[in-house]
Parts: structure tokens; C-alpha cells; sequence
């Protein structure tokens, strides 16, 4: 099962992650360190206005986010498709005063953990996926 990258074609966004096979590893190292097994996964970099367009078509939601996943998860192997606005994450670390890849690898890993049950409606869900996270971007060799 595989972890890949795309956003050429599908947005006027033209984004690579450096070190996709280095992240790729990561990713499914939290998968695993979570007790699921990886099956496809796919990140999507869109602008923000593409995913303001996803938000209100699929979610009904009328608000800018960092990343919109759609789970395909069978059992225990995780699959999904994780949009992410390049926008928003660099706005976010400008905002936060946060380094640009230690905020895309937060929102990559996010993304993830959704597809692993995480859940952030609530102020302890929140604090459980944040933590999460934090552990997570820790072990990342990226």
C-alpha cells in the first residue's frame, strides 16, 4: 500500500513536499504506531479557495480549513484522501510564528489521525489529537 503526493492538475496549486519518501515512512509509522495497517493514502495540496469549494459542496460548511479527509478505511487498514490547502498552512504558520514544514507536517499527521478515529468536535478531542500530533512531528525524520 502506498502514501503519494499530488496537486498538479487538480488546482492552480504546484506543490511538492520535499522528502516525500522520508514523509511516506513517517505516515505509515503513525499508522502503525496507532495499531492500523496503511492502505492507500493520498495528499491532495489545493488552494484555498478549492477547498472553501470541497467544504461547501461535501461538508456544508462556508468557512476556510487547513485540510478536508475523506476516510476509505476497510477494518483496520486506513485509506483516505487528504486535501490540503497550501494557503491556509502557510498562513497558519505565519500566524502561529511556527516554521512552515513543522505546520504541514501537523496538518499531514491531522489528517491521518482523523482516518485513525481521532475526533476534534470537542475541548478534550482537541487536546487528545493535539497531543497526538505533538508526539508524532517528534519522531518524524523529515
Amino acid at each position: 500500500m502506498a502514501v503519494r503526493f499530488f496537486s498538479d492538475g487538480v488546482d492552480e496549486v504546484s506543490f511538492r513536499p520535499g522528502g516525500k519518501q522520508k514523509i511516506s515512512q513517517w505516515i505509515k509509522q503513525v499508522v502503525a504506531g496507532e495499531g492500523k495497517k496503511t492502505g492507500n493514502l493520498c495528499y491532495i495540496f489545493v488552494s484555498d479557495e478549492y477547498l472553501l469549494d470541497m467544504n461547501r459542496k461535501y461538508l456544508q460548511h462556508d468557512y476556510y480549513t487547513d485540510i478536508i479527509t475523506f476516510d476509505e478505511s476497510t477494518g483496520n487498514r486506513i485509506s483516505g484522501e487528504m486535501y490540503v490547502s497550501i494557503d491556509t498552512v502557510r498562513s497558519n504558520a505565519e500566524y502561529y510564528h511556527a516554521d512552515f514544514r513543522n505546520e504541514l507536517l501537523r496538518v499531514m499527521v491531522h489528517g491521518v489521525l482523523h482516518l485513525c478515529g481521532y475526533q476534534d468536535k470537542t475541548t478534550k478531542q482537541r487536546q487528545e489529537m493535539r497531543a497526538a500530533e505533538t508526539k508524532y512531528i517528534l519522531l518524524c525524520p523529515c
